[in-house]
């Protein structure tokens, strides 16, 4: 079960390492210009959590390679960065998470390389839009379906699909605890929510059918139908009142 947060030490504790994964974020999406290899975020993340003295969450979660999910245009998650560089027009998905103090932080964000195609950028803004609509549907007595209603409601008034396989989660003392938090479902339905639950919202968006597939690599997951995807994430903790968003500057 998501982890419940019982003193203002521990929200403190997460309040930092939510920080530093959004400090860390903006780093990485300054750096995402024409020409820069996927392979050099990661760089960067080893770098900076190093510095600042933080441990990355996913290097080595199940074998994962790296520290970052880079995953581009028709991958949805779990891209492993690359020697591919990022070209004009493309979207790219960053993924990235952080332990401090023994405590999980998680988020992601979708940005446009250069000048993107108006419907890749009307993408990107559903799927934020839809990640801040699932945030503000999550709240003490709520219910799990009530934030999935409220993404899936919307993306898909726009056009849009979102992703059945892959799904929101508590975080806490692990990356991935219960309850699944799926980015689809109806109002009402499911776990209820109580105050100091921590849970990742984040709605994964695809422009054509909600499909996907895997690659060879055990890790990329990309759009069955070859259209674009994005992707936002944010680690909240819930409250009497709005949830408290973990994952700002």
């Amino acid at each position: 079960m998501a982890i419940e947060i019982k003193s203002k030490e521990e929200i403190a504790i997460m309040r930092e390492a939510g920080r530093h994964v959004a400090q860390v974020l903006q780093l990485l999406v300054e750096h995402v210009r024409p020409g820069v290899r996927e392979k050099e975020l990661d760089q960067l993340v080893r770098r900076e959590f190093s510095r600042r003295g933080v441990v990355p969450t996913f290097l080595g979660y199940h074998g994962y390679p790296a520290t970052v999910c880079i995953s581009v245009n028709d991958k949805i998650v779990h891209g492993i960065p690359g020697d591919r560089p990022f070209q004009e027009g493309d979207i790219v998905s960053i993924d990235l998470g952080c332990t401090y103090k023994g405590f999980v932080a998680d988020a992601a964000v979708t940005i446009g390389v250069g000048r993107i195609s108006l419907e890749a950028q009307r993408l990107i803004d559903v799927t934020r839009e839809a990640l801040w609509r699932g945030i503000k549907a999550a709240r003490a007595g709520a219910r799990v379906g009530d934030i999935g209603y409220a993404i899936q409601s919307y993306v898909e008034s726009q056009g849009f699909s979102v992703v059945r396989e892959y799904v929101g989660h508590g975080v806490g003392r692990q990356m991935h605890e219960d309850p699944q938090i799926p980015n689809y479902g109806e109002p009402g339905k499911g776990l209820e929510l109580r105050p100091g639950m921590v849970i990742a919202i984040e709605p994964m968006v695809n422009m054509g059918t909600w499909r996907t597939r895997r690659d060879p690599d055990g890790w990329t997951v990309r759009t069955v139908d070859g259209s674009l995807s994005a992707h936002f994430e944010h680690t909240i903790a819930i409250t009497d009142g709005e949830a408290l968003v973990l994952t700002l500057p």
